[in-house]
């Protein structure tokens, strides 16, 4: 019992120890330095990277279909052209 009751004190002293020293000081400062580099950055969420990401997926789809189609289109001109010249 006597060694719980040192162990728990002695826990306690440490805990108090580090909340009040230099390092949790340091650790403040790093944090509010590292959130004020990070904020400088050009840097998006998750999200708008996801919806980004699905935005040019639909929109490289759109870009395939207009090219099948305008490649038909040209076929078919290019028949109709060779139906029309002169033999």
């Amino acid at each position: 019992m006597l060694k719980q009751n040192l162990a728990k004190e002695v826990a306690g002293k440490v805990s108090e120890i580090l909340a009040f020293s230099p390092a949790r000081d340091v650790e403040k400062n790093l944090k509010a330095s590292l959130a004020a580099w990070l904020s400088k950055l050009d840097l998006v969420t998750r999200e708008e990277f996801d919806v980004q990401s699905q935005v040019l997926a639909r929109t490289r789809e759109k870009l395939q279909a207009l090219e099948t189609r305008l490649a038909a289109l040209e076929g078919g001109s290019e028949a109709v052209s060779k139906d029309n010249l002169p033999q």
